[in-house]
């Protein structure tokens, strides 16, 4: 077993490494959608010119949450490779700029996300149900060869993964009021019975804890999703298509190894628990 020594080295690592993102990773990572950057504007391929930075750099952390500008969205490295079972000190792709992902996706409240959504049977040979994802940037084909790569670990890897808790749900999120990413149908729950969420926890969230093998983490991450349990205000059944945040090369396997972790976990913000 690894030590507890190297596993944080190993995690210390992964976290120097991760650098914010950049506008140029949003081109980079949709490039359907958006056709290129002049000074603050973000130029979609429509024509549509959305402003970047709204001029406010003093927010608070539970500002950008409830009100991100897009330059906000990428403004917290995402530690993709990191150790799966280490207390996460922010919250890496919480913060979602509204109106960026309403233009990219559509507005659930207007009925604009579900005619876009396309079936993928998760877990084919394991479970074999069909669920509802996004068809917009392909989120559709990448959870599809998510699920056949899931498909093939050990069957002890399928009771984490199946039944999953769902797909596309246009609802708030509960402690900010914005938009979940399963609102723009981009995200998907795994099974719930396997895993922690920060509300969840007695004590309001204060102890971090993991129950996800990391191999299942890699996966997702390797086809540009990002994962709850890299959250602070942990959410480890939870995972939302950002490539955005994932440079191509970080998308590695965790390092860390499978065994459920429990740790307390000093939060960034007591407001939001």
């Amino acid at each position: 077993m690894m030590s507890v020594r190297l596993i944080c080295a190993l995690f210390g690592a992964a976290t120097a490494i991760a650098q914010a993102a950049t506008p140029q990773d949003l081109l980079r990572a949709y490039p359907a959608e958006l056709a290129g950057i002049d000074g603050n504007m973000l130029i979609w391929r429509d024509g549509t010119r959305m402003q970047m930075d709204d001029g406010q750099p003093d927010k608070s952390p539970e500002e950008k949450l409830r009100d991100g500008s897009i330059l906000d969205q990428l403004s917290i490295p995402y530690p993709a490779g990191a150790a799966a079972n280490m207390p996460p000190a922010n919250d890496p792709g919480r913060i979602r700029n509204a109106a960026f992902f309403n233009k990219m996706y559509g507005d659930c409240a207007a009925g604009e996300v579900a005619p876009k959504l396309a079936p993928v049977v998760w877990l084919p040979s394991k479970w074999g149900h069909t669920i509802r994802i996004t068809s917009v940037n392909g989120v559709d084909r990448q959870l599809a060869d998510i699920s056949r790569e899931l498909d093939a670990l050990p069957a002890a890897d399928t009771k984490f993964l199946a039944p999953p808790a769902g797909t596309y749900v246009c609802r708030k999120v509960k402690d900010t009021g914005q938009t979940s990413m399963h609102g723009w149908g981009a995200a998907i729950d795994i099974n719930t019975a396997f895993s922690n969420y920060w509300l969840w926890q007695k004590d309001g969230g204060g102890h971090y804890v993991n129950r996800i093998p990391p191999e299942i983490v890699a996966i997702f991450e390797r086809h540009g999703f990002i994962w709850g349990g890299r959250w602070s205000h942990f959410d480890t059944m939870h995972f939302e298509y950002r490539p955005e945040l994932l440079q191509p090369q970080a998308a590695m396997p965790a390092l860390a190894e499978s065994a459920p972790v429990s740790h307390t976990s000093a939060k960034t913000s007591s407001t939001l628990r």
